[in-house]
């Protein structure tokens, strides 16, 4: 296996897609914080994000919220 094979798979494994699937209308501050900083704006709104402890703790916070699907 070359090299440049290893690394584009590498790039591609980790990866969850989250999905907005409620408002956060009339939400914490907190949580409305973490939202924006997953990238999600309204509902409907999708963001891929490397799959690592701390997106996963920030996913916990507003998972009513939120769908996940890993990649």
């Amino acid at each position: 296996m070359s090299p440049k094979a290893k690394s584009s798979k590498s790039k591609a494994a980790g990866r969850i897609r989250v999905k907005l699937v409620r408002g956060w209308a009339g939400k914490s501050d907190v949580q409305v914080k973490v939202l924006r900083g997953l990238g999600l704006r309204r509902s409907g709104d999708a963001n891929e994000l490397p799959d690592s402890p701390s997106v996963r703790g920030s996913i916990a916070k507003v998972s009513h919220l939120v769908t996940v699907v890993e990649s």
